[in-house]
């Protein structure tokens, strides 16, 4: 017989209840331990994304109330870095910051031009300088906005320090060098020596650059034939020298011309003159450079040729025009890079004498975790008018001895990567780092 007892209801719901309270306090307290632990840990996530090359270990150890990840995604900002080569022979920086997630609505720019000599520990420590610039804005709504020291105070007032700028070269820069390369085994011995000048005037108005150059090429070949060992050396010698003058005349029209002599015994050249007209129009505004360029580039080149021996085409000296037409594409975007250029070009003569080519590299982040690269260069090859007639011997073209006719050339790399674990990524231990190591 089923029955039900009042008193025994009363005792179990009573017993439930006080189970519950312990539960109660455990919940409580587990919610704000937690919460005190994102407080804490509350960190500025970042993603550095450099693209010319950052001592990213130096800028661990020099900030350490961030948090360096390795996903962009999951980046509250996404730093991208980028330089141009000034005028000087120093390099601007640029460095874009693009909040995302909770800070989506910052962003920021900011710039800084570094020295010519200036060294790779001079460069790193500007760069950590001017990251903290524009993390501060963000750093200051964590947690860790009390540890931000900031100073404003310099040395002399704006007033003192200011005057005209004025530069004693004009904007000129010089560089002379000498250069050696020295390596030898058993059976191969190779010596390189070159020289160097050049002078350089950039303004944003005008540009201008000359330079020499001259390089002698010596390998020597030993291999055993017989009971014997026959030694075969190899010389070639290349000499010339080069004028370029571009002038800007508005945000995206430019007009430039180079002239040149050259000598190269590798490629049957006793005298090369070359002088090219160009003109070309850059789609975006040039101050864009570091984010997006695309060019459109024509010009009309004309030729006059001193060979050393005979050539194909039975000529032992010729003048011949041709014109080109190239594109150049460069994009740096938070989801990564673009650098393409194609050319056409060909003789007026006989169109068959033409040439074409092009040079792509693209890195592209699909996701946080995914990414994929893919470098392609190649040409087709038809005005190599200089060839000598008869083509090479097998040891001239073993020991690359003389330029010999190719049609083509090409080279590609691609792969595919995806990174998958912890996003952080603040600790530093360069131990077996370095030469040797493992």
């Amino acid at each position: 017989m089923f029955g039900v007892s009042f008193a025994n209801i009363g005792r179990f719901y009573i017993y439930d209840e006080m189970l519950k309270v312990p539960f109660l306090f455990f919940a409580l307290f587990t919610t704000i331990y937690v919460i005190a632990q994102d407080t804490t840990a509350a960190k500025l996530k970042v993603f550095i994304d450099c693209r010319v090359g950052c001592d990213i270990r130096f800028f661990k150890t020099e900030i350490n109330i961030l948090d360096f990840v390795n996903d962009r995604d999951a980046a509250d900002v996404h730093v991208l870095i980028n330089a141009q080569r000034l005028g000087s022979g120093g390099n601007q920086y640029q460095l874009n910051f693009y909040g995302q997630n909770n800070y989506k609505n910052y962003i920021d720019t900011l710039y800084f031009a570094t020295k010519p000599n200036a060294s790779s520990a001079i460069v790193r420590e500007q760069l950590v300088r001017y990251l903290m610039f524009g993390f501060t804005p963000l750093v200051a709504k964590t947690a860790y906005g009390n540890d931000i020291k900031i100073t404003m105070k310099g040395k002399k007032s704006a007033n003192e320090n200011a005057e005209d700028t004025k530069d004693k070269w004009n904007y000129w820069v010089y560089n002379v060098g000498v250069n050696g390369q020295l390596s030898a085994d058993q059976v191969y011995r190779t010596r390189i020596f070159s020289s160097n000048i050049s002078a350089n005037r950039v303004t944003d108005k005008l540009k201008v650059h000359f330079d020499g150059h001259g390089a002698i090429y010596n390998t020597r070949y030993s291999y055993p034939s017989g009971d014997t060992t026959t030694t075969y050396l190899v010389k070639n010698s290349d000499y010339g020298f080069n004028v370029h003058v571009i002038k800007s005349l508005t945000a995206h029209w430019s007009v430039g011309s180079r002239a040149s002599f050259s000598n190269n015994t590798f490629s049957n050249i006793r005298r090369k003159l070359y002088f090219k007209p160009s003109i070309e129009y850059n789609i975006y505004n040039f101050k864009d450079v570091n984010n997006r360029y695309l060019v459109i580039r024509y010009g009309v080149d004309i030729n006059n040729y001193n060979f050393y021996d005979t050539t194909l085409y039975n000529k032992i000296r010729e003048t011949l025009v041709g014109h080109q037409l190239s594109l150049t594409l460069s994009l740096n975007k938070k989801w990564g890079s673009i650098n393409t250029g194609m050319h056409y070009r060909n003789f007026l003569k006989d169109r068959k004498l033409n040439s074409m080519g092009i040079s792509s590299n693209v890195d592209v982040r699909v996701t946080g975790a995914l990414s994929f690269y893919i470098n392609i260069n190649g040409s087709i090859v038809h005005d190599q008018v200089n060839l000598v007639k008869g083509g090479g011997t097998e040891q001239e073209i073993l020991t690359r001895k003389r330029q010999i006719a190719s049609n083509f050339n090409y080279y590609t790399s691609f792969g595919v990567n995806f990174r998958f674990g912890s996003i952080l990524n603040n600790f530093v231990n360069p131990r077996f780092d370095g030469y040797g190591g493992f």
